[in-house]
């Protein structure tokens, strides 16, 4: 697979890996210089890898939920996509998001 020819499920990322990926992280970084990813937990099965953590923008903020899934061939990252969510304020049951 051609570096440009990963599939691409994150419309965030959709220019070519890994530039495209790189160049969002620094993005974000010089937005948010005080970012912090708690990563909570990484699961991992065959040629998948699951992380789920708590991405902070602030220090200070409840943070956004994140699951990236990663496919790996090769040894490298062929396939990324993701689950985002806001931690909301208040809960609608007991359960935490992490």
């Amino acid at each position: 697979m051609q570096r440009s020819e990963r599939p691409r499920h994150s419309k965030r990322l959709c220019a070519a890996w890994p530039e495209g990926f790189i160049g969002f992280v620094h993005w974000l970084h010089g937005q948010y210089p005080e970012l912090h990813l708690d990563i909570k937990r990484v699961v991992a099965e065959g040629d998948l890898v699951v992380t789920h953590s708590n991405l902070h923008l602030k220090p200070g903020d409840r943070g956004t939920a994140v699951a990236d899934f990663w496919r790996l061939a090769d040894g490298k990252i062929v396939e990324h996509w993701d689950v985002i969510q806001e931690v909301p304020e208040q809960s609608a049951n007991d359960n935490t998001m992490f």
